[in-house]
């Protein structure tokens, strides 16, 4: 290979490897518009059957959201001392519990707009993570929320959501790591199951 050659390599390279991180990014955004428009056209659709919405949004939830990252997550290092059927058993409760809270925040009326901003790498060692900002403009009001998301094989997930600066994963982990410290993976368990049987809080 002449020195031609090797810099015409080198060139194709070094632009595909500047190309990856923006082409990430924007498979990262993409996957977001599409779950956030699934969802609004779900939540506002004034033909919908009467099954709670809860239900009518979990097929979309579950596709864009990655429940075992999130589950483990709000857990804490707790988690690698749950067995193989106790994380089964926390990460469908926790599921449940997240697309209900989920889809209790919507109210009946206008369909909020939602700005979108560029995407942040918060960790360059860690390419495979992104911070999506957005703006949800509603009823007059403006809220900042923050969707974090991984890359899972060829698509990026979901793993938490941080409104107005308070994450998800962290809210709940503040709730649960002192359950697990008092009684282990069957009082978290426990706990998730008293809180799915309780009526929802708006």
């Amino acid at each position: 290979m002449n020195l031609r050659h090797c810099l015409s390599f080198a060139t194709v390279v070094a632009v595909s490897l500047v190309s990856l991180p923006q082409a990430r990014a924007a498979e990262a955004a993409e996957m977001l518009n599409t779950a956030v428009d699934e969802v609004m056209a779900i939540a506002y659709d004034k033909q919908a059957s009467a099954a709670p919405l809860a239900e009518r949004v979990r097929p979309v939830l579950e596709k864009y959201f990655n429940f075992e990252t999130i589950t483990r997550r709000a857990i804490g290092p707790g988690w690698r001392q749950f067995s193989a059927e106790q994380k089964t058993t926390a990460t469908h409760l926790f599921t449940d519990l997240v697309i209900r809270t989920y889809a209790n925040r919507f109210e009946a009326g206008e369909r909020p707009g939602i700005t979108y901003s560029k995407a942040i790498v918060p960790d360059p060692a860690r390419p495979a993570l992104r911070e999506l900002p957005t703006t949800i403009d509603y009823a007059g009001k403006k809220y900042a929320v923050t969707y974090r998301v991984e890359q899972a094989g060829d698509s990026w997930r979901i793993y938490d959501v941080i409104i107005e600066g308070v994450s998800m994963i962290a809210n709940w982990r503040s709730q649960l790591d002192p359950i697990f410290q008092k009684g282990g993976a069957a009082a978290v368990i426990t706990a998730l199951e008293k809180n799915l049987s309780q009526e929802p809080a708006k």
